[in-house]
């Protein structure tokens, strides 16, 4: 079969009345909660998410909850209840800077900072971005930190790999603290928690380990970028949304996710990966995508490099198993079977 730009394309309507259907069956028959709880942030997959779920259980027994800390872009928590309202869903917003706080997350995040900018104030903004594409040179283990004072330029420096941990396990304070507030709100209404982690953010490890990884139900994980943009537009999720750029919305300067982590659009991400996932050549690949097959295979190693660096969160915890005892857990993640599978 000839390989080609709309290898990813679905039948958005059958995919949504399908995740819908899952939703609805592990709900009654083997979580046994009576509704869904969603972290509603502002982007694409949040918002796919709380609108599968409205469709599969009706709007009265979705609670979609935004939660911001100082750092978060305001934009975002109105986008969220913005598409709340819309779709009819409850719609509950709960701060956690001062939980973070106390957590110690901007405190060490910044101690780390500073390791590289001795001058760097708390209200100055911060980033961390990748090398660059992942198409155009091989790129090395090493990340960028960017500094800007108010009102001045901006100030780079390459991240030493001690203070690119620190910043991370600081910054990731903020993930793991969402679920645990969504969590607490599900519980109270005997609910199930629905993450929003597409097959990207899975595949690669972009997400946080018992942070936004952590939830009952992962809907969306077999698909691509790509493929929940398709969603969205079938779902009619708001234009301000479905066109705003994907960011990490974690750090206090803006950053896409490109920037970030990828190193590469979604569209011709998504189609380089799927079509390593099928055995598609290489050249096949660069042919419809204007590349050369060096850029294809380039792509490919960073996207193992990933997989493999970040396998051990995806995996559930191990357990030993001793003579006589057969107590090892199903690795079996119970997701949907869905178009990009």
């Amino acid at each position: 079969m000839e390989f080609t730009r709309e290898a990813l394309a679905i039948d958005a309507e059958a995919t949504a009345d399908r995740l819908a259907s899952w939703l609805r069956s592990e709900l009654r028959h083997r979580l046994r909660r009576s509704g869904i709880v969603v972290g509603l942030s502002g982007g694409i997959d949040s918002a796919v998410v709380a609108a599968l779920a409205m469709r599969a259980v009706g709007p009265g027994r979705v609670l979609g909850v935004a939660l911001p800390e100082t750092e978060s872009e305001g934009l975002s928590e109105r986008l969220a209840r913005e598409h709340a309202d819309r779709l009819g869903i409850e719609f509950l917003r709960q701060e956690i800077s001062a939980g973070l706080a106390g957590l110690g997350c901007y405190e060490r995040r910044n101690e780390a900072i500073r390791s590289v900018f001795p001058g760097f104030e708390d209200d100055w903004s911060a980033k961390i971005t990748n090398p660059g594409s992942i198409l155009e040179k091989e790129t090395f283990n090493f990340f960028t930190l960017t500094v800007t004072p108010p009102g001045g330029q901006p100030q780079a420096k390459r991240l030493p790999l001690e203070a690119y941990l620190q910043i991370v396990a600081a910054s990731n304070l903020k993930q793991r603290l969402r679920m645990t507030s969504l969590y607490y709100h599900a519980e109270r209404r005997n609910r199930a928690v629905v993450g929003t982690a597409n097959r990207d953010e899975f595949g690669q490890g972009f997400f946080v380990k018992y942070g936004d990884g952590g939830a009952d139900l992962h809907p969306i994980v077999r698909l691509f970028k790509t493929q929940v943009f398709q969603l969205a537009d079938f779902l009619d999720v708001p234009d301000g949304i479905r066109h705003r750029a994907p960011t990490t919305d974690t750090y206090s300067a803006d950053v896409t996710q490109e920037e970030f982590y990828y190193g590469l659009d979604f569209e011709r991400m998504d189609l380089i990966t799927w079509a390593m996932e099928t055995g598609v050549p290489a050249q096949a690949v660069a042919t419809a995508l204007d590349l050369t097959a060096e850029q294809i295979e380039r792509a490919w190693q960073n996207i193992q490099r990933k997989r493999l660096a970040t396998e051990y969160i995806r995996d559930l915890p191990a357990a030993p198993v001793g003579e006589g005892e057969p107590c090892e857990i199903d690795p079996v993640l119970r997701t949907p079977a869905t178009t990009g599978g």
